[in-house]
């Protein structure tokens, strides 16, 4: 599994925009995407302009099935919203070990 977490800084002004953008993306991302198993959007609770981003995909391949998704390039078109650019960590799930927990079906139409 490959865990990515990405941390943005939003102008204010722009932030129902943002909204509007990452959420498209990330609903898409988790409903749409097979290799995709998880996409959280989170906020700070010190600065309400920060959000991370959890991303989850059963491999490099899936990440890159991701960046090609109709969903994806609305998030693109909406990277004027953000105040600099974005902080990424790759990292890789050591635990739960077992790589069909993040795709069980969870009784939902994934």
């Amino acid at each position: 599994m490959l865990a990515v977490w990405v941390k943005v800084r939003i102008k204010p002004e722009k932030r129902q925009e943002f909204l509007a953008a990452i959420e498209v993306d990330a609903i898409g991302s988790e409903r749409d995407e097979p290799g995709c198993a998880r996409f959280n959007v989170l906020q700070d609770v010190s600065n309400e302009n920060v959000y991370y981003f959890y991303e989850v995909y059963r491999d490099e391949a899936a990440r890159e099935e991701h960046r090609a998704a109709p969903h994806y390039q609305v998030w693109k078109a909406a990277a004027h919203t953000l105040d600099g650019p974005t902080e990424r960590i790759e990292t890789r799930s050591v635990f739960p070990s077992d790589p069909n927990y993040w795709f069980q079906n969870d009784g939902d139409s994934k």
